[in-house]
């Protein structure tokens, strides 16, 4: 922490302000959410306007401010930077004295990453984006693996017995699913979502994340952050975020803050739909079931598989300089079903049995192009060596 802000003085305000407001009676046993106002752009006074409407004369929860001292009815602590802020608001959940808090700016630590909700306009059905900011892993395909984790129990807290996950089509999409149908064999519970495009599997396009076909959308961070952007700004033209719930809870597997972070950007329903959330996820005991699903991945070697993909090298096939290139002959039939990151190394897998191959990208990712008298023996080589392939269907 900070030596400009010690933690005990941070206490001892926070414990003074607890005790005035007992006395005072404006605190009781309703869920309290948190909410810094600092680095608003919208400003703080839409964002104070936006709690005190959704928390008017509701018997389940209050919105407690943390920031500069405003003319409202809402519970206030008083905060003078951003960081004062950030470091009363994780005191105040440390020691139970709010439930949740909604913040923005705020740094996880690696391992952990943030779940936001979007409703998604085709059809106007809520889903996830695991994840939004944040690191659940330095490797990228570890990091999504995990992310899908992450995006489950968030689903679950909210109620969906048995969320459907979907994969967007970015790099790594091909190796996160088979290592999630990996984890699946191995007894963890996992639905994975149908592709509208049904020659995608529960590899999503674009056309699945606007009509919203999973209920949770696996990325990596980077680009769940855009797609959030572009679903909450697209109305405003990208002036300020007008839909959504904003980027959501931090999740991981030692972190039991239920810290969420909106946009500064973040408009005056975007705001209280983030505080819905909140109380959701409080209500929905988001700690418990990250938990729970923990342990139910770890028995199915969730930590093994998130290990091999740390360490994983190139297998001796394809690092051997002896794999060359078989006779050339003409490629007339497509293989789909490897990601792009891998696709050099699948075309070496099968030189290495005599078969020659060449890496190609179809309408629908990158494909594996073969003679067709020899399909069948291709797709048993890849298959055998764990790649998820399957015929590379015409575009439609």
């Amino acid at each position: 922490m900070n030596d400009k802000i010690p933690v005990k003085r941070i206490m001892g305000e926070v414990f003074y302000q607890i005790a005035d407001a007992i006395e005072s009676g404006k605190l009781d046993k309703k869920v309290k959410i948190g909410l810094t106002t600092f680095g608003s752009e919208v400003g703080i006074e839409q964002w104070v306007n936006a709690a005190e409407d959704i928390s008017r004369n509701r018997e389940d929860f209050e919105v407690v401010l943390i920031g500069p001292k405003l003319i409202t009815t809402l519970l206030q602590f008083e905060a003078y930077t951003e960081e004062e802020a950030h470091h009363k608001m994780e005191t105040m959940l440390d020691f139970g004295m709010i439930d949740a808090c909604i913040t923005t700016h705020y740094t996880y630590p690696i391992g952990v990453a943030s779940v936001g909700k979007m409703m998604a306009p085709g059809k106007g059905k809520d889903f996830y984006l695991a994840t939004t900011s944040g690191t659940a892993a330095l490797n990228r395909s570890a990091a999504m693996v995990m992310n899908a984790i992450y995006g489950i129990i968030t689903a679950k807290t909210m109620g969906i017995s048995d969320p459907k996950v979907g994969i967007l089509n970015v790099a790594g999409a091909r190796k996160t699913e088979k290592k999630l149908m990996q984890l699946k064999k191995q007894g963890y519970a996992i639905h994975f979502a149908q592709s509208l495009r049904p020659e995608s599997g529960c590899i999503m396009r674009g056309n699945d994340v606007v009509a919203g076909t999973p209920d949770v959308l696996v990325h990596d961070s980077l680009t769940g952050n855009i797609t959030m952007k572009m679903f909450a700004t697209f109305m405003t033209g990208g002036a300020f975020e007008s839909a959504g719930a904003g980027y959501g809870p931090g999740i991981g597997q030692h972190y039991e803050r239920l810290a969420m972070v909106i946009s500064r950007a973040s408009g005056h329903i975007v705001v209280q739909q983030a505080i819905l959330y909140a109380v959701q996820l409080v209500k929905g005991n988001l700690i418990k079931v990250a938990q729970n699903e923990f342990e139910l991945a770890k028995k199915a070697g969730l930590e093994q598989i998130v290990e091999e993909l740390i360490i994983e090298r190139d297998d001796e096939t394809y690092r051997s300089a002896s794999v060359v290139s078989p006779l050339g002959e003409s490629v007339n039939q497509g293989i789909s079903g490897i990601d792009i990151m891998e696709l050099e190394k699948a075309v070496r897998v099968v030189w290495a049995e005599g078969i020659y191959a060449e890496s190609g990208m179809g309408c629908t990712g990158p494909v594996l192009m073969v003679n067709k008298k020899r399909f069948d023996q291709a797709m048993m080589i890849l298959r055998e060596n764990g790649y998820l392939v399957y015929e590379e269907i015409e575009c439609v």
